[in-house]
């Protein structure tokens, strides 16, 4: 095996690569003006077709315009031939990724893609292609070099095609105003969906499972009662039955220091009462950063002013947002 410098050679296509995409980024091919009006203003389904590494990129970026706001789907060219072309009616829209222009199986469907009156874009690297002549709106994504030294592997032409479809994505993302709880909609099982749409009251736990003293109480009940139920804190209950104050972990540290006789010393005196508290309603991810703001590790919640429950950074960590 001949000695090669893997960090130096990765690095010059990784910058050949880079390279080919600000040079297209300047170039009077970056026009994405009416390919964008088209895809917007499609009042079917949006279909990305492509063969071999296309047909990668054209799937990716499918996935992408989807979880953005525009629904489509990857429709394989032979499989289309041979039935799929089904899923196609009038007024869908077909997007086609190609290279040379020239895949055979594209090339094979376009008759049948007009005859259906199925409107089709493309991305090839040129202008004249079978695939572009047919298309009523084309980009040429033409590069000078490939990051493969033989230039034969399709790479800088890839990632030029997939940077120009993830573009056009965000384009109509912006267009369609689509927002994060749009995304959270579609994402719900994945952690960014989860961040986005998992509220406190999802994961909280109830009061009646909180450690729940009285203001008469001597400090040493209370920590008999906080080992009791494992949470590190005890909520403190007034003569009406609301809860006026918090005992936490840090407020017996800062009691300790007083020099405090467990066995007469009363909680009310030892109590924070401007204890923190959230909104159930709120986002679990922003339960976190107010905890981290104000370096707690619990938060008492609130449904319309009354103590519901409580949160503390282990239900969120076990929520898995952050």
């Amino acid at each position: 095996m001949s000695k090669i410098n893997f960090q130096k050679e990765a690095k010059k296509a990784f910058l050949i690569e880079l390279e080919e995409l600000l040079s297209f980024s300047k170039s009077k091919h970056f026009d994405v003006d009416k390919f964008c009006r088209i895809i917007f203003q499609c009042k079917g389904k949006v279909f990305l077709t492509g063969v071999g590494k296309s047909g990668h990129i054209a799937n990716k970026i499918s996935a992408t315009l989807s979880s953005t706001g525009t629904p489509s789907f990857f429709i394989h060219p032979a499989e289309a031939l041979h039935g799929d072309l089904g899923m196609l009616s009038k007024g869908d829209l077909i997007f086609a990724l190609s290279k040379s222009g020239e895949s055979k199986e594209i090339c094979d469907l376009l008759p049948a893609l007009k005859n259906s009156e199925i409107k089709i874009i493309s991305i090839t690297e040129s202008e004249t292609s079978t695939i572009a002549l047919a298309s009523d709106a084309h980009l040429t994504v033409r590069v000078n070099k490939e990051a493969c030294p033989n230039d034969l592997a399709p790479t800088s032409s890839t990632t030029l095609m997939l940077a120009l479809g993830d573009s056009i994505a965000v384009s109509l993302l912006k267009a369609k105003k689509f927002t994060s709880k749009d995304f959270a909609k579609t994402h719900p099982g994945g952690k960014l969906g989860r961040k986005l749409i998992l509220k406190v009251k999802d994961i909280m736990v109830p009061i009646k499972k909180a450690p729940v003293v009285q203001k008469d109480d001597m400090v040493k009940r209370v920590m008999i009662e906080i080992s009791k139920k494992k949470q590190g804190f005890a909520l403190i209950e007034g003569k009406d039955k609301e809860i006026i104050g918090i005992f936490s972990d840090g407020d017996l540290r800062r009691s300790l220091q007083k020099k405090l006789d467990l066995e007469t010393a009363k909680i009310d005196n030892f109590m924070t009462k401007n204890f923190k508290v959230i909104s159930k309603d709120q986002l679990v991810v922003d339960a976190a950063k107010f905890m981290s703001k104000h370096k707690i590790y619990s938060l008492v919640v609130s449904d319309e002013g009354e103590v519901s429950g409580f949160i503390t950074m282990h239900e969120i960590l076990e929520a898995n947002v952050l």
